[in-house]
C-alpha cells in the first residue's frame, strides 16, 4: 500500500561501508526539500545509538525512519520501531546490503531516495537468536567466523571479504548440531548453520534463494564443509541455485532450538555476537513496517 509522505527522520552511520561522505547528506536535504516533505537528519555516535535514535523518532511522531547504512544499521533501527506504527526505509551504504538487495531497493544513493519517496509498505516478519532481534539473515559456524573477523578489518568490501573466506576456509572444521524443530529432533555435521528470513548475506551472496520476509517461516540452511577442489561451488551463491547442491540441506521452521558440543561464533545481520553453544530460534511474524518499492510483487 503506497502512503502519504508525512515527516521523515533519517538515521546516517558513519561506521558503515566506506564511511561518512558529506555528498551523501546533500543528496538526503535536495532530495527531500524536493520532495517537501518535513525531515530530520541525525548521525549516530557509537553502537547501538541508531536504536535510541529510532525510539526518538517514533515518540516525536516521524512516520517514517530510514536506516542509511548497512545490515547493522537497519538492525539497530529495526530494534526501535519492531511493533510501532512508524515505517522503516533503507537508504543501503554498507558493505552487503543484504536486506535491501533482497527488496529490490537500489544501492545507488539517488535512485534509492527516489524509491523512498514512493514507496509503497509491507509488514515483514523479523525472528531472534538467543533473544537478540535479527531481520535478515543470521548464521552459526564459519560465517560467525568470518563476521568477526571481518569486522575488525578496515578494508571492507567484497573484495575483501572474498580474501578472507579463502584464507580461512581450509582451517575451520566442521561441527556437530543437533537441531529441533517442529517436534523434531535432527544431527547433522555442519560447517554453517544460516537461518535466513530474507534469501541473501548480501552482495547478492543468496544463502536461501526462495525466502520471503513475508511468509511466516524462516529457512534453515545446514551447509557441509566442500572439498578444496570444489571452490567452483561459491558460484552457486551467486547465481540463487545454493539449495539444489549435494552440500545444502534447507528446512522451513518457525521456532527452533540448536545445541552444540562447543560454544561456536555466530553473527546476527553480518555482525558478530560472540560464541554459544546453544541457540533458541523464535519466529515473530509481521513485526516490523517497511518500506519497499512499488513495482515488485512478492518480498
Amino acid at each position: 500500500m503506497k502512503n502519504e509522505v508525512k515527516k521523515v527522520f533519517f538515521i546516517i552511520s558513519k561506521f558503515s561501508g566506506r564511511g561518512y561522505q558529506p555528498a551523501l547528506q546533500d543528496s538526503i536535504l535536495k532530495a527531500s526539500r524536493q520532495t517537501r516533505v518535513d525531515y530530520e537528519i541525525a548521525f549516530t555516535e557509537r553502537p547501538g545509538h541508531a536504536t535510541t535514535l529510532a525510539q526518538q523518532a517514533v515518540a516525536e511522531g516521524f512516520d517514517r525512519v530510514v536506516a542509511v547504512g548497512g545490515d547493522g544499521t537497519v538492525n539497530e533501527v529495526a530494534q526501535g520501531l519492531l511493533f510501532s506504527r512508524a515505517k522503516m526505509g533503507i537508504i543501503p551504504k554498507g558493505s552487503g546490503n543484504g536486506l535491501a538487495r533482497h527488496l529490490h531497493i537500489p544501492v545507488n544513493i539517488h535512485q534509492a531516495l527516489k524509491c523512498l519517496f514512493t514507496s509503497k509498505t509491507i509488514t515483514i516478519d523479523t525472528f531472534r537468536v538467543n533473544g537478540r532481534l535479527s531481520v535478515n539473515v543470521s548464521g552459526i559456524g564459519f560465517d560467525g567466523h568470518i563476521a568477526n573477523l571481518f569486522g575488525l578489518d578496515k578494508k571492507r568490501g567484497l573484495q575483501g571479504y572474498a580474501k578472507l573466506v579463502l584464507h580461512e576456509f581450509m582451517h575451520f572444521p566442521e561441527f556437530e548440531a543437533v537441531i529441533t524443530a517442529g517436534g523434531h529432533e535432527m544431527q547433522r555435521k555442519a560447517f554453517v548453520v544460516a537461518i535466513a528470513n530474507s534469501s541473501q548475506y548480501g552482495n547478492n551472496a543468496r544463502i536461501a534463494p526462495t525466502a520471503s520476509v513475508c511468509d511466516e517461516i524462516l529457512d534453515l540452511s545446514i551447509l557441509k564443509k566442500i572439498p578444496a577442489y570444489r571452490l567452483d561451488f561459491l558460484y552457486s551463491f551467486f547465481s540463487g541455485t545454493i539449495d539444489r547442491t549435494a552440500y545444502c540441506e534447507t528446512f522451513r521452521i518457525r521456532d527452533a532450538v540448536i545445541k552444540l558440543a562447543s560454544p561456536m561464533a555466530f553473527h546476527i545481520d553480518g555482525e558478530f555476537a560472540g560464541k554459544a553453544d546453544r541457540f533458541t530460534i523464535e519466529m515473530q511474524p509481521a513485526s516490523l513496517n517497511l518500506l519497499a518499492p512499488c513495482d515488485v510483487e512478492k518480498f
